[in-house]
């Protein structure tokens, strides 16, 4: 995949390829140039931590967008052994937007599910760039009714902008299948964990996160809406998604505090891009933490638990 830069990543840029030349220039010419890489790599170190310990919301959204970040199949992959990936919705077909199956977390077994996007254009057309069909919702519930019939915990990766809205999405009826989902998946007996490790878009995302823990990434975001969407409902001008993107507290500390979220999960300084084994270290370090504490609870307290949770969220306040 070819380079990718942020418009806000430019200068971490420009001095990466600053050392890289200083290199280039030392092993080409046979010359001493520590004292110039010791003053650029401190400096390169002080401008990451200006960049991306101060991201505003909009800056954590195209983090979460980045096209080499990890996606769920890497994080399974990486955490998980023993993946069996199963198929279809045994209605109408395969979406290869969703995907899922059994596997062993250092030897416990799961329930993955996750959205998945592609790396390239044939990739994303086969996954439909993450955008779910309604049998990629139809399938995730068949998987998380095997695992509730085995008694084994389930983990949804999330990482969509959104459903699929388009025609074909909507004559095989994709609000009754997110809707289901979310009916079915309060009833399930078994603990479920829904991790944001990127995009969480709106109903597409919510399909398949009704978890008695909602965990997300640093630099992911969680919305009933995309920064773009809401800046043309708002101000009729996408050009406005940056006021947008603060407006809608979609980022992770914010969601926290609203406790919509339960736990953040750290990434590498710059993204988990940077470094996919410290973001997947990260990520299955949290996930056993919360396992361990679900596990405890019995069916009856875990199902009270996930209503009480998303029957809390928000608040009503009488107009009157």
């Amino acid at each position: 995949m070819a380079e990718f830069i942020l418009e806000f990543e430019k200068p971490v840029s420009e001095l990466e390829k600053k050392i890289q030349e200083w290199l280039r220039i030392s092993k080409d010419n046979d010359l001493n140039v520590d004292d110039e890489l010791k003053l650029l790599t401190q400096k390169l170190e002080q401008t990451k931590k200006d960049i991306y310990e101060n991201l505003t919301p909009w800056q954590r959204v195209q983090l979460a967008r980045h096209p080499k970040r990890p996606y769920t199949l890497d994080y399974i992959n990486m955490i998980c052994t023993d993946f069996m990936e199963f198929h279809g919705d045994r209605r109408y077909r395969d979406d290869a937007a969703i995907v899922g199956g059994f596997a062993k977390l250092d030897g416990q077994p799961l329930m993955v599910i996750g959205t998945q996007k592609g790396r390239n254009t044939k990739e994303n057309v086969m996954r439909n760039f993450g955008c779910p069909h309604p049998e990629g919702y139809r399938k995730a519930l068949r998987l998380m009714q095997v695992a509730d019939r085995a008694g084994i915990p389930i983990v949804c990766f999330i990482d969509t902008p959104g459903a699929f809205p388009g025609v074909a999405s909507e004559e095989r009826h994709i609000g009754e299948a997110i809707a289901v989902n979310l009916r079915e998946m309060f009833d399930l007996s078994v603990p479920i964990l829904a991790v944001v490790i990127g995009e969480g878009g709106s109903g597409g995302a919510l399909g398949i996160g009704v978890g008695n823990k909602i965990l997300i990434m640093e630099n992911a975001y969680y919305s009933v809406i995309t920064p773009e969407g809401c800046a043309a409902i708002l101000w009729d001008d996408r050009s406005f998604s940056a006021q947008a993107a603060a407006a809608l507290k979609l980022s992770a500390r914010d969601l926290v505090e609203l406790k919509i979220v339960d736990d953040i999960i750290p990434e590498p300084l710059g993204g988990a891009h940077r470094d996919f084994d410290a973001a997947a270290g990260g990520v299955k370090t949290t996930i056993a933490k919360h396992l361990v504490e679900l596990s405890a609870m019995s069916p009856e307290a875990l199902k009270e638990q996930r209503y009480e949770k998303f029957r809390h969220i928000g608040a009503f306040k009488d107009g009157k």
